[in-house]
């Protein structure tokens, strides 16, 4: 049977950095200030006359070695066999933050109401109906796109580094860039 991995790819040459990706996800997450499980990043190097300025949305990358689960202490942490999604367990969940620490995208995330982690679970409810993560369907300019991996990486190449993103060879994030040149 064929790698049912899924995963993102996201354009930095397309990307605006409007943020909306992030709003969609709180909305449809309904997360309180501070809680994102998808955030924007804003870079600018060079020099005159020739500065660059690029943006990078990520999210949890669902990575097919992730620090997070290696982490949790209780197995609450844990990679989906059917599409490689990782999720938590939240009955096994002690909040103790082991796998927020280990992760290098700083995916997972701390409810003070739940007293546990919560993260990206790729908008399972609305892919089950056959939808998009809000995040991809909400981007003005299209700059993301989720599917299975290894179609992503069929059609963009295999490129998961960008400065602003730790070395992927890390946790082999399920994650490819497209660079802003």
């Amino acid at each position: 049977m064929e790698n049912q991995q899924v995963g993102f790819y996201f354009n930095a040459a397309t990307c605006i950095g409007c943020k909306t990706c992030v709003i969609s996800c709180k909305d449809k997450n309904d997360l309180e200030v501070g809680r994102n499980f998808r955030r924007v990043y804003d870079f600018e190097a060079g020099h005159f006359p020739k500065p660059r300025r690029w943006h990078l949305s990520i999210s949890c990358n669902h990575c097919d070695e992730p620090a997070c689960v290696s982490h949790c202490p209780t197995t609450a942490m844990h990679k989906r066999k059917e599409d490689g999604v990782v999720l938590i367990d939240h009955n096994k969940c002690i909040g103790c933050k082991y796998c927020t620490w280990a992760c290098p995208y700083e995916a997972p995330q701390f409810d003070k109401q739940l007293g546990m982690m919560t993260k990206c679970d790729t908008c399972l409810d609305i892919r089950e109906e056959g939808g998009n993560p809000v995040c991809v369907d909400a981007c003005p300019l299209r700059a993301m796109e989720f599917g299975l991996i290894n179609d992503l990486r069929q059609k963009y190449g295999n490129n998961a580094d960008i400065y602003g993103l730790p070395n992927s060879s890390t946790t082999k994030p399920n994650l490819i860039i497209g660079k802003k040149e």
